[in-house]
């Protein structure tokens, strides 16, 4: 039986694709950092992925009792809202904390693990906000940015091991993401305001017309049963597809005109 870690499992993707990994037969542990109680077979391990110390205790832990870890997916993860301007260094840096950092950790304790074991893959969830820079969510992208460079270089650095680098780059997806989205202090009171509340809208009405989380959790699994994966998979809609697409065939300034008017921006 293959042993899966996923991290973020309390909610959203996380919990969706723990949720169809153990009915599938995989033995399952998932961190969160809240009193997760599910109502499905998963092993829940109570660790912060902003905690490098409790990463390593969880991880052990795991090691410990199964021998392997054959299979991790960062999931965990979080989201800032507001403009760029009005972000403190403290929000910043929680933001790449949690997001970065965390996927950072968790990969310097498994991978010792995999490489012992001369196998393993590692599905790091990124976003079509890591492909394309999205208004007033500005960190929140450079971070899921950052997770494709990150990852392109850990898939060459892996290779030789036999251990497999996967990004997973979601859309918009109808999860509890939405309303968990933190709004940066000053947002509301800045001149930004109007603008800020009318794209907000516009996100988050995108987001709540969204693929459901099983969606994901059904290609997680089909990447998982592929021998020879790719290296980025992006789920989304149609349109967010497109978009992505285009982003490589126009000029930079077209492209950004198309994304402004779909945020309202004028």
């Amino acid at each position: 039986m293959k042993v899966v870690l996923i991290t973020g499992v309390s909610s959203g993707l996380g919990e969706s694709i723990a949720k169809y990994l153990s009915c599938k037969g995989y033995k399952v542990y998932g961190l969160c950092r809240s009193d997760y109680k599910p109502n499905y077979d998963v092993n829940i391990i109570k660790a912060d992925i902003a905690d490098i110390q409790s990463v390593k205790t969880a991880i052990t832990s795991i090691f410990e009792k199964e021998k392997k870890i054959d299979i991790v997916i960062n999931n965990a993860g979080m989201g800032y809202g507001g403009p760029i301007e009005c972000f403190t260094e403290e929000e910043v840096k929680y933001q790449f904390d949690v997001n970065l950092f965390g996927v950072f950790r968790v990969c310097k304790e498994v991978i010792p693990l995999m490489r012992e074991n001369k196998t393993g893959l590692i599905i790091n969830i990124g976003s079509i906000g890591g492909l394309i820079g999205l208004p007033y969510q500005g960190f929140y992208s450079a971070t899921k940015f950052a997770i494709q460079g990150f990852s392109e270089a850990l898939y060459q650095e892996l290779k030789p091991y036999n251990i497999k680098v996967v990004v997973v780059n979601p859309g918009d997806f109808s999860t509890n993401f939405t309303a968990n989205r933190k709004i940066v202090q000053n947002a509301y009171d800045s001149p930004y305001r109007k603008q800020f509340m009318k794209t907000l809208s516009i996100i988050e009405k995108d987001e709540k017309k969204g693929l459901k989380p099983e969606y994901l959790a059904k290609k997680i699994y089909k990447i998982i049963k592929t021998k020879n994966p790719n290296f980025i998979y992006n789920v989304a809609t149609f349109d967010q597809k497109l978009a992505v697409f285009l982003k490589f065939i126009l000029p930079s300034k077209m492209f950004l005109k198309i994304i402004s008017s779909h945020y309202g921006i004028k």
